[in-house]
């Protein structure tokens, strides 16, 4: 009788063996290893709905600026550059989403920036200093709505980072000027030409083609989209229709890494714009055992990286062309200038990047969107000896191209 007791007792406690243990370690590793992408993608898309969110915040507020002031925020606005000071105005430098601040619940940095008076005490020209001044608390801020969280990019060297850029069209050509005048300073490519400037050679002793007069019908010919840099749109204007025009997309921002659709490249010389070789001139920067990352060129480097500034206008920081598709690569004539760019909408979604659409609706486009003859040169104007195209024609650049268009009168015969 004790001895049955005993076995019973012994058997009661019997433990798991070996092999048993490493059945039970083996199903949760494999269970665990197919739970955590699952929860990595709840993740993504919870950041990329949140993304989208943001941006639709920002259609709402274009549209509530609209209503107030009769037009859509200025992309290149400000005030004149001081000679006896350049650091102490904003020198027309100031991007859309400047504009936009009162109207996503920033009315307390809206207010610093109107006064040009930062919390250190610190007093500039009403709209303050250029956007690249760190000392101006604005420019150096972080604001929430100008984010997507999908962009793990922070801190130095960059400024306040966005992700949101506004739309200035199919062409590079004067989109970064739009043929005003900055501060009485002049180039032949219209950088801070103004009409009516009798010079004929630049800085450099080029001979300026497009001199005079003949300055405002070039830049007027070029610059396509939404926003034209320096010059004040309304929807009026977006004669294709507000809900086949794109007012503003998704960029990401550098990292630091050299990857093409967050960073720009450049190579010292005109040669994309002035050959008319068309945007495919840019993927020769492309290394071709790693297609995501540069290759050969420079790549702007320090507080030029892209998306570092949300309070600056110019293609590397809050503007974009629609010329090479999301996610492809952007590139500039020289690595000393964020202006003469063709600037490329992306994102770290996968696949593509949300675009707001002037009608306020927010749509994803992939990276496969048809964007047409990327040999094709851009619509010009005036007597540059590599003319394509005329003004007016529609966009070589297939519906992308199209879509950045606000009156060149494409059709869009395919939901988007």
């Amino acid at each position: 009788m004790n001895l049955q007791i005993v076995r019973r007792t012994r058997a009661k406690f019997r433990g798991f063996t070996l092999v048993e243990l490493l059945v039970v370690i083996a199903i949760i590793g494999v269970l665990v290893g197919l739970l955590l992408p699952a929860v990595q993608a709840a993740r993504e898309a919870a950041r990329r709905m949140s993304c989208s969110n943001n941006f639709k915040q920002l259609g709402l507020a274009l549209h509530n600026y609209h209503s107030a002031f009769k037009q859509l925020p200025q992309n290149g606005s400000g005030t004149a550059r001081l000679i006896s000071d350049a650091n102490a105005s904003s020198s027309f430098t100031l991007g859309w989403l400047v504009g936009v601040t009162p109207f996503v619940e920033q009315q307390a940095i809206w207010e610093q920036i109107s006064a040009g008076v930062d919390s250190t005490g610190s007093v500039y020209n009403p709209m303050g200093p250029p956007p690249w001044q760190r000392i101006f608390d604005p420019w150096d801020t972080d604001i929430g709505t100008f984010r997507c969280p999908s962009d793990p990019g922070f801190g130095l060297p960059a400024l306040g980072r966005t992700n949101y850029a506004a739309c200035i069209g199919d062409n590079p050509w004067m989109s970064h000027s739009g043929g005003k005048n900055r501060a009485g300073f002049w180039d032949w490519t219209g950088t801070n030409a103004t009409p009516g400037d009798n010079h004929t050679q630049n800085e450099s002793g080029q001979t300026n083609p497009n001199k005079g007069s003949t300055v405002s019908a070039f830049a007027r010919g070029t610059n396509r989209g939404v926003f034209w840099n320096r010059n004040t749109t309304k929807f009026r204007d977006i004669l294709d229709g507000l809900s086949n025009t794109i007012a503003a997309g998704e960029i990401a921002t550098s990292l630091g890494a050299d990857e093409l659709n967050a960073n720009m490249v450049a190579q010292k010389g005109w040669r994309f714009l002035e050959d008319g070789l068309g945007p495919a001139w840019c993927d020769s920067y492309r290394d071709p055992e790693r297609p995501s990352f540069r290759g050969s060129g420079v790549s702007y480097s320090g507080a030029n990286g892209r998306g570092y500034r949300w309070a600056d206008y110019r293609p590397a920081f809050s503007s974009f062309h629609t010329i090479n598709p999301p996610n492809g690569i952007s590139c500039a004539m020289n690595p000393a200038d964020t202006s003469q760019a063709i600037s490329t909408a992306g994102s770290r979604h996968q696949g593509g990047a949300h675009v707001l659409m002037a009608d306020g609706a927010i749509k994803f486009i992939t990276d496969s969107i048809d964007a047409g003859n990327r040999q094709a040169g851009f619509a010009q104007n005036g007597d540059r000896t590599a003319i394509q195209r005329a003004p007016g024609q529609a966009s070589p650049y297939g519906l992308w191209g199209s879509l950045g268009t606000r009156a060149s009168k494409e059709v869009i015969d395919e939901e988007i």
